[in-house]
């Protein structure tokens, strides 16, 4: 019988573990997020995990890798920021170039822009997810996450009818204000997020 995780060994018997099962729920219990699981050396099918976590510890080697959510969020939440920095560039240039009235580069620069937004839109949500926290119950500036990401979204709505109905007068208003102030909004947001985190 051998366990390890995160290259460590495990005292299973010791703990009065026996299947894998159980030490999978130990580890959950210490608040890790299991990223890895090899028996004898394989990564089981996720169809087989029922299976899997009967299997017992006596004749098996065990190999998992965890991670701490905490930590993948802090990770996830600054690569979001970093996107919203981009999507910000490109929202300014846009903006610039419905100015200049050259509409077609304008739209084209935008469309990285509405995937980039859903993604930090998921990313947050997602992250919320991980640590089991409730978006409602992080604060920007007195409202609720999930306030926040109504708002947002309708705003990113307004932008794409903008652009389906060829209104770029509109549109350059909403770039210029709505969405500038939604991106506010957004860093707003992963500050509130990141000291929910550190609490």
């Amino acid at each position: 019988m051998s366990v390890t995780v995160d290259q460590q060994p495990l005292p299973a018997e010791s703990l009065g573990l026996k299947t894998v099962g159980q030490v999978l729920s130990h580890l959950k219990k210490d608040n890790r997020l299991i990223v890895r699981v090899l028996i004898d050396g394989a990564e089981p099918e996720l169809k087989r995990i029922r299976v899997v976590k009967k299997f017992t510890l006596i004749e098996h080697t065990v190999q998992i890798e965890t991670a701490d959510p905490r930590q993948m969020a802090r990770a996830v939440l600054a690569e979001v920021e970093e996107e919203l920095g981009e999507a910000q560039r490109i929202t300014a240039e846009s903006t610039m170039l419905l100015r200049q009235n050259e509409v077609a580069p304008a739209v084209e620069k935008l469309s990285g822009v509405f995937t980039t937004w859903q993604h930090v839109h998921e990313s947050l949500l997602r992250t919320a997810e991980l640590l089991r926290i409730s978006p409602d119950v992080i604060k920007v500036r007195g409202r609720a996450m999930t306030e926040l990401l109504r708002e947002i979204r309708s705003h990113l709505g307004q932008v794409r009818t903008a652009v389906e109905g060829r209104d770029f007068s509109t549109l350059t208003d909403l770039l210029a204000h709505k969405m500038s102030q939604s991106a506010e909004q957004w860093r707003d947001a992963i500050r509130s997020f990141r000291g929910v985190i550190c609490v």
